[in-house]
């Protein structure tokens, strides 16, 4: 089963992705990780994503595609994957199919997550980090037991600039403008299941699945 995963920040996409890989035995292919390990492991692509990366570019999808192209072509990925991340607009959804259509093989479902942008807002700004440990709270679904401090070690919590409600909001609205298209384009190739991402996981896993049936 060759899936990609569409949402957000904040919709759960990570958590859906790891309980699908589970569940089907194919690996989560996440663009940025993918990305970050070849640039460690100065692999060839690595090195060259790091050439954009030191001027401060964006790394053409060209390059990203390459990165992908070789992970699916892996033992494990031979019998399905799960894109997280990948594609972020029509022109790598293009791009994509164009790559896996040289192959012989197509996506078989692509799963938008959706989450109403106030709830994305709640969730992502309400997340605060300890200064020491790097252990995650929410001040609202998890918070600490003492207001501001680590449960673990003590130490101090803060919120991530990334985490902020203004950058969250226009974190929303680059997506908004960029990557929501997507659903318009795998709406018309018939292959988009649309999910409503509020609730527990569990809850959004059994939609996940029966979106997939």
């Amino acid at each position: 089963m060759r899936l990609v995963l569409l949402g957000p920040p904040g919709a759960g996409k990570g958590t859906q992705a790891r309980i699908l890989r589970e569940k089907f035995e194919i690996p989560q292919i996440a663009s940025g990780d993918l990305l970050r390990a070849a640039v460690k492991e100065k692999t060839p692509l690595g090195r060259e994503a790091q050439g954009f990366m030191d001027r401060g570019q964006l790394v053409p999808d060209e390059l990203v595609l390459k990165m992908i192209a070789e992970r699916i072509a892996q033992e494990d990925a031979r019998i399905g994957f799960i894109l997280d991340g990948f594609p972020r607009s029509v022109a790598q959804a293009e791009a994509l199919a164009k790559m896996l259509g040289a192959s012989g093989v197509a996506l078989d479902k692509v799963i938008a997550v959706d989450v109403p942008d106030e709830e994305l807002v709640k969730r992502i700004s309400g997340r605060r980090t300890c200064t020491k440990c790097g252990a995650m709270y929410h001040v609202a679904f998890e918070p600490p037991k003492e207001a501001g401090l680590c449960d673990k070690c003590g130490g101090e919590l803060y919120q991530r600039e990334d985490d902020a409600e203004e950058t969250v909001r226009e974190r929303l609205k680059v997506y908004a403008a960029t990557t929501r298209p997507l659903i318009e384009y795998y709406g018309r190739i018939g292959i988009l299941a649309q999910i409503d991402g509020v609730g527990k996981p569990e809850d959004v896993e059994r939609r996940l699945l029966a979106g997939l049936n």
